[in-house]
């Protein structure tokens, strides 16, 4: 695995373990840099961005605790790991306390040293991941469109208050991008958004996604698990998809939004909780009322205020400079450094249609970044692909076409339930037997 863009500083007055520590995470594709002086650690840090810091404790020059007071001087976000000996572990431990992340003693295997910086590396990525999407967030509730500025507006308004609100809109218009904002703009900014897709689950496991559940509560509960709904504690709860809740997660949701309490499964306490609820939709709400298959009480309660989102095709003034913010972020993403966009290919998406909306155009500018080798972006590049997929009924048999269109479409569907079996073949109309053998079939693996 390469981790080539997570840089490392080793800092140790000896410099043969620091070289020892240096193969160690460069084996594993870090990019490390080693020093044997704090100070000279220091100025590397003030010059060069870095994400964490391996640094003995005790130094001929400086401490672990002056280290650590000086590093986050530069930059308090920086995480860093003590290394110490068996008999200073006290001294590692006050050190947490004062701001690192973890300590490694250094007679311990490598491997647990190459798992707390695993550990880093992924929350790095989580915030890297928050970031973008915020500024995503941020960006794309800019509009020169009448209809998306009078949505803007009032998301505005409907944020400074508590009031549930209904996202509704064609699968991929940004509702989860909108339902965002709101919470950025309220007064629960500071807690948590918790999204949660009411698609990606199963009856029983949407409840216990939601409430969370105690140990043995049901066959595979090993331990206690808190749900979404308390994870959003004083926060804000987002249940995308909210039409493909059943009719009893509605009645559980409708007795909480009630009553500001859950019960976990498999217990009778009850949790006070406080939290914004804002739900989003592609489907007709109305049409499922009238067939039974939505509680008209519920949709009355989770729509305090409703706000339709307009499919991307509508809002033709804010595509090109949607192209030009995705492309760079994209880029950035991706490690391809983009230095124009060829006119002809902005004019040919300014006219696509876009079925998929933002998501799609997003899709779009992805394959396109990845093909280019020259920094520019082409509509020739876009246009192969697409007629690659069409022509693919004249270079293979009826079967072939008919096996690849099946593999692709049950591929989709996985990554859509997040690998989950039973509610992919729900979904497909098969049941899970035949799906597993499908899979085999067409030599479909779970992504990870």
């Amino acid at each position: 695995m390469k981790h080539e863009s997570f840089r490392i500083l080793v800092v140790d007055d000896e410099s043969a373990y620091c070289d020892s520590l240096s193969f160690i995470l460069k084996s594993e594709g870090y990019a490390v840099n080693t020093t044997t002086n704090s100070f000279t650690a220091l100025e590397l840090l003030r010059q060069n961005p870095y994400h964490l810091v391996i640094s003995d404790f005790f130094m001929d020059d400086m401490d672990g605790f002056e280290l650590i007071s000086e590093i986050k001087k530069i930059n308090a976000d920086l995480e860093v790991i003590i290394v110490t000996g068996y008999g200073s572990v006290k001294h590692a431990v006050e050190a947490m306390k004062k701001g690192a992340f973890s300590y490694y003693i250094k007679s311990h295997d490598p491997a647990e040293l190459l798992l707390e910086t695993a550990k880093i590396k992924r929350l790095h990525s989580l915030k890297e991941k928050v970031q973008s999407f915020s500024e995503s967030s941020h960006h794309l509730m800019k509009s020169k469109n009448k209809k998306m500025q009078q949505i803007i507006e009032i998301a505005e308004k409907v944020a400074v208050s508590d009031a549930n609100v209904l996202l509704l809109g064609e699968s991929g218009v940004g509702k989860e991008v909108i339902a965002n904002y709101i919470h950025e703009k309220s007064n629960r900014a500071a807690y948590d958004f918790v999204p949660v897709n009411c698609r990606s689950y199963s009856s029983t496991l949407l409840e216990s996604e939601l409430f969370g559940h105690e140990k043995g509560s049901y066959t595979g509960a090993l331990g206690t698990r808190i749900g979404k709904v308390e994870s959003a504690q004083h926060g804000t709860l987002f249940l995308d998809e909210i039409g493909d809740a059943t009719l009893d997660t509605q009645i559980k949701l409708l007795r909480v939004l009630d009553t500001k309490y859950i019960e976990r499964i498999g217990s009778n306490e009850h949790i006070n909780i406080d939290f914004r609820l804002i739900c989003a939709t592609n489907r007709g709400l109305a049409e499922q009322i009238q067939q039974g298959e939505f509680r008209e009480d519920f949709f009355y309660r989770i729509s305090t205020f409703t706000l339709e989102i307009p499919p991307l095709r509508e809002r033709p003034e804010d595509i090109e400079e949607m192209i030009r913010f995705l492309t760079q972020q994209l880029s950035h993403r991706t490690g391809k450094i983009i230095g124009d966009i060829e006119p002809e290919l902005i004019d040919y998406l300014l006219q696509y249609s876009y079925q998929g909306n933002i998501r799609e155009l997003k899709n779009m500018l992805e394959r396109l970044i990845i093909l280019s080798s020259d920094g520019i972006l082409r509509k020739k590049d876009l246009l192969s692909h697409q007629n690659q997929a069409q022509s693919l009924s004249m270079k293979y048999t009826l079967k072939e076409v008919r096996n690849q269109t099946e593999k692709d479409y049950i591929e989709q569907m996985l990554r859509h339930m997040d690998g989950h079996l039973s509610n992919t073949a729900t979904r497909l109309g098969i049941t899970r037997r035949q799906l597993f053998n499908k899979m085999q079939q067409l030599h479909i693996q779970i992504e990870k």
